[in-house]
């Protein structure tokens, strides 16, 4: 146990905002650190573009993890997040899946084009990290307008993993972390890391957070060498970068 768990932080609770596909992984790290620490902590689990705004709106969130740095830069180009606590901890990688019990036989992005599948579903590929992750590789395999007009667009990376689950879609683009925890759903490609966009999460305690401290002490726990192995176990890789 680290020593600076020894005691209860405060008497309030701390309220993360979190990527979506970080939902299972920190639940985990979020039982084990109010288990050691007597810390309470509440999740809001979203888009990273939808928890960015509701930042900027003055929603009272101590912690931000956004699934990309572009959501983040933009909270901190209004002064809305302590710089000096922002780092890069985590990474991971695009899969195309299918149902369990989908006929479906792809083995690389050029297959999504077939006419078998009839509706791709990815997150918002105009907002949501996951959906430009995904728009942005497919551009680059120059197949993005074959399927455009395919893609059934979700809130958040969740969605789309249960478009396939429900049989609503017949394939979706997620993250690898995603395709892990689907209890319906096999992988029937993965971007190769030379191949696919460099995906970064980074982390950082949100400005006028009335429990920086302890907000910062949960940062803390997350990038701890325990923490870090947590969200390996979770599928992702670490770390994306320093910052």
């Amino acid at each position: 146990m680290l020593t600076f768990l020894a005691a209860p932080l405060c008497a309030g609770s701390l309220l993360v905002f979190a990527a979506a596909s970080l939902t299972d992984s920190l639940k985990n790290l979020g039982t084990s650190y109010e288990r050691q620490s007597g810390q309470k902590i509440d999740f809001n689990f979203g888009a990273s573009s939808l928890l960015a705004r509701q930042i900027a709106e003055g929603a009272p969130a101590d912690l931000f993890i956004s699934a990309d740095e572009a959501k983040m830069d933009q909270l901190e180009q209004r002064g809305l997040i302590d710089k000096a606590t922002r780092r890069s901890l985590l990474s991971n990688s695009l899969v195309a899946v299918a149902r369990t019990d989908s006929p479906l036989a792809v083995r690389q992005a050029a297959g999504l084009v077939s006419a078998r599948i009839g509706h791709l579903a990815v997150a918002d590929p105009r907002a949501v990290p996951a959906g430009i992750y995904a728009r942005a590789y497919l551009q680059s395999q120059g197949l993005w307008d074959a399927l455009k007009d395919r893609v059934i667009p979700t809130g958040n990376v969740r969605g789309a993993l249960q478009a396939v689950e429900s049989g609503d879609v017949d394939a979706a683009m997620v993250y690898k972390t995603d395709a892990l925890v689907g209890k319906k759903v096999r992988v029937l490609f993965e971007v190769p890391a030379d191949q696919g966009p460099r995906i970064s999460y980074p982390f950082a305690v949100v400005k006028d957070s009335m429990n920086a401290a302890p907000a910062g002490l949960f940062l803390d726990y997350l990038g701890s060498a325990a923490g870090l192995a947590v969200f390996r176990r979770y599928g992702f890789t670490t770390p994306a970068r320093t910052r």
